[in-house]
């Protein structure tokens, strides 16, 4: 009589593509700021004035990028880890990433411009925490399309996982150190060790284990008034209170905003 050989911790199949596309659920802010500890998505947003040769438009997430081979050959999450940016609203175990602090516990607290912060991701795996890193760009490391500073994910704990956030706006940025951080608002996510800013390339794809994604990297774009552009702008996105399984970007904008841009379109805005 045959007998069933797969007992319960037995994996068959793609099991690591189920973990890394499990839906996860993100914090929820009730005073509107970010904290450690938040599980959030990092999402570049769209930007309707971005050049034409673009890849992917819309809001873009940042991915972890496991290596399509080694997914298939280990029990766990390689390391070091890629990354890519995705067209994906929806939090799942690879876009899903939690706010940590660089001295000690400071979970609940909330985060402030020009603090020093850590991002750590577990891919929908629990006994594993990956830290979003980054080092200068040498002839044997740097990004597979751009050739600038990649970015990385890696289990060590070192002061290449730190980084800042910055107002986007050079003339408050002095202003607004040490100024809570608003969930859901542009904001600009800095290197601490290289000073480069956390950067998504539309134009540029990588072939990965999901399919064609963007390229990140840790590169700083100025524009001729020195002002960064927009491939340097991130938000730290919540979760949507009324539904645990959507965020903060898929609630509909204000009426007020939506008259606002119709009346640009037609040239009609007198502000």
């Amino acid at each position: 009589m045959a007998q069933n050989l797969y007992g319960p911790g037995v994996r068959i199949g793609n099991w690591n593509e189920d973990v890394y596309l499990e839906e996860m659920q993100l914090s929820m802010t009730e005073d509107g700021y970010v904290h450690y500890g938040d599980k959030v998505m990092l999402v570049n947003p769209d930007d309707p004035d971005t050049e034409a040769d673009v890849f992917l438009g819309g809001d873009l997430s940042l991915c972890m990028t496991p290596d399509e081979i080694q997914s298939h050959l280990r029990d766990e999450l390689e390391v070091p880890c890629g990354l890519s940016a995705v067209q994906a609203k929806t939090p799942i175990g690879r876009n899903t990433f939690i706010i940590l602090s660089v001295h000690g516990d400071a979970t609940g607290q909330v985060l402030t411009y020009g603090q020093d912060f850590c991002l750590g991701i577990t891919g929908g795996f629990d006994n594993k925490m990956l830290y979003l890193s980054s080092d200068h760009r040498t002839l044997l490391k740097s990004s597979k399309r751009s050739w600038l500073q990649e970015v990385y994910l890696t289990d060590e704990v070192s002061h290449m996982n730190c980084w800042q956030a910055a107002i986007p706006d050079p003339q408050l940025r002095l202003e607004y150190e040490g100024f809570p951080i608003p969930a859901n608002a542009k904001i600009l996510i800095n290197h601490c060790h290289t000073n480069r800013g956390l950067a998504a390339h539309r134009h540029l794809f990588l072939s990965t284990y999901f399919g064609k994604e963007a390229e990140v990297v840790a590169h700083t774009y100025l524009d001729s008034h020195r002002v960064e552009k927009p491939r340097n702008h991130w938000m730290l996105v919540t979760g949507n209170p009324r539904d645990a399984s959507s965020t903060m970007l898929d609630l509909p904008k204000p009426p007020a905003e939506d008259t606002r841009a119709m009346e640009q379109a037609m040239g009609l805005d007198t502000q």
